[in-house]
């Protein structure tokens, strides 16, 4: 290892060196291992929980309304206010943690984003005024923001070119086995037979908390992302951790491992200034940026006209009763989690920009087929549900590929903050705006409201899939540092914008 200059004021002097190393085409030419899946496990499972969390909520709000539920407080402000206070605490965490996560690395940020999302959780089932509910939904986003930012960077580190379009879907994607265990479980809980008004609701929020601390456990097995560590002058244990895995997948496999497709000389850095993560993403990739906005802006709206004010519209316009919506929600959940799991492999062989492109403006336009539909008053509450499964198959799958989008196509210092800063602002836009604009939209009673927010979420995720047609990077099977070169490489070869993928 020479000695060197910083090659950019942002960086800290400290630990300034250059190395060459193979570690990124070593971690990409691993077969598919158990390893693999242990990573799979520890990391996406957190989205089952979110995925729990959020349904609940969703749920339970009518419950929470009627007179004994132990809270002060109406459906619309568990709908609107608290739903946008839960996204608003998203987008904080998710800046706050984001920058963290690239410092200090993923290991330390997706263990500290778990515990803050399980203690809010846990203090959420104690609320006994609706300001105790309302502090606590922003901290639980708070803490789950954190986890898209650090999770989704040691996902696309850690996983192979190969397979990495078709896991950070399905792993995103699985958010949605926890909405259709929330769906179900808001069944037994809502039950006043079972459990008393003022209890039932509580229990499900202290079940979460239970499945996440069994994911505490299984987490601490995850490894530091190889990736990070030998830019931040962690070369020795990047390559001590990726020569174990090794090992371990040449020992299941009983074969030894082909070589390395090449290697990386990189500048080792302490840290990125946040200067120097702002200059690199919209002037280095502006093209990038626009497309990084489009996509979480559309799906964010898309999925604010359909699931925060899914029970209000199936209780109001359809006599569902209160305790029923949670079979209609399961069923939706199934279409959301069945889009990735079948249409994810797509991604990895047909390739990123048709498919998320088509995904896109597929949901789209069927969401406006299902608005026209409703507004003439042509469906019962179960075709309006078959209606939204089949939107949300392929809604579902472009969503997801949002996080897998902006989490590959910047350079490797700038990840976490990537992810961090598009699921924020985008977010904000639609999740925050979304949820107030729709609840009224929504328990307004009248058809055409309602019409109108499905067409506003349509319209809006036409209009990425489009922007995607132009702009989306074919990513598909490449190295992350072939998609996007790491700043700290040196030399620089290929260096400067690389927005023209061919």
């Amino acid at each position: 290892m020479s000695a060197a200059q910083p090659s950019s004021p942002d960086a800290v002097p400290a630990e300034t060196g250059t190395v060459t190393t193979a570690v990124p085409a070593r971690l990409d030419r691993l077969p598919w291992s158990r390893w693999h899946w242990m990573i799979v496990i520890g990391l996406g499972t957190v989205w089952i929980l979110d995925g729990l969390e959020v349904t609940i909520v969703g749920n339970v709000a009518g419950r929470l309304a009627e007179q004994g539920s132990g809270l002060d407080i109406t459906s619309a402000q568990v709908t609107g206010t608290a739903a946008a206070l839960y996204v608003a605490g998203a987008c904080s965490g998710a800046l706050f943690f984001g920058w963290l996560t690239d410092r200090h690395g993923r290991r330390k940020l997706f263990m500290v984003t778990l515990v803050v999302y399980l203690s809010a959780t846990a203090l959420t089932a104690l609320s006994f005024e609706s300001w105790w509910f309302f502090l606590f939904r922003f901290l639980t986003g708070f803490g789950i923001g954190g986890e898209y930012a650090a999770i989704n960077s040691a996902i696309d580190e850690l996983i192979p070119s190969l397979y990495r379009g078709r896991v950070d879907l399905i792993i995103n994607g699985s958010y949605w086995l926890g909405a259709i265990g929330g769906a179900l479980l808001s069944i037994v809980m809502l039950d006043t037979a079972i459990f008393p008004k003022d209890l039932g609701w509580r229990l499900s929020f202290a079940l979460g908390v239970v499945l996440g601390l069994v994911i505490l456990l299984v987490r601490r097995h995850v490894p530091e992302s190889p990736r990070w560590q030998f830019i931040h002058g962690k070369s020795t244990e990047a390559e001590a951790l990726v020569s174990s895995v090794e090992r371990e997948i040449e020992r299941e496999r009983g074969e030894p491992l082909p070589p390395p497709a090449g290697e990386i000389t990189i500048h080792q850095r302490k840290s990125i200034g946040f200067g120097l993560v702002a200059r690199t993403v919209f002037h280095s990739y502006p093209r990038r940026a626009v497309l990084g906005l489009s996509l979480f802006i559309g799906q964010a709206f898309l999925y604010n006209a359909i699931t925060f004010g899914f029970g209000t519209i199936l209780i109001t316009f359809f006599d569902v009763p209160t305790g029923g919506t949670g079979y209609y929600f399961a069923v939706i959940a199934a279409g959301n989690f069945l889009g990735p799991l079948l249409l994810g492999r797509l991604f990895d062989t047909v390739g990123r920009r048709i498919m998320i492109s088509s995904t896109y403006i597929v949901s789209g336009l069927l969401l406006f087929g299902t608005a026209w539909l409703f507004d003439r008053g042509s469906l019962s509450a179960v075709t309006m549900t078959a209606c939204w499964c089949v939107v949300l198959f392929f809604a579902s799958a472009g969503a997801s590929s949002a996080y897998l989008t902006v989490s590959e196509i910047f350079p490797m210092e700038t990840r976490a903050m990537a992810i961090a800063f598009f699921y924020a602002l985008g977010t904000a836009a639609g999740g925050i705006s979304g949820p107030l604009l729709f609840a009224d939209l929504t328990a307004s009673g009248v058809v055409g409201d309602t019409a109108l927010a499905f067409r506003i979420g349509a319209g809006l995720m036409c209009a990425a899939g489009l922007v995607a047609a132009f702009l989306a990077v074919n990513a598909e099977r490449r190295s992350l540092e072939d998609i996007a070169t790491p700043l700290s490489v040196v030399p620089a070869p290929m260096a400067g914008p690389k927005d023209a993928v061919p």
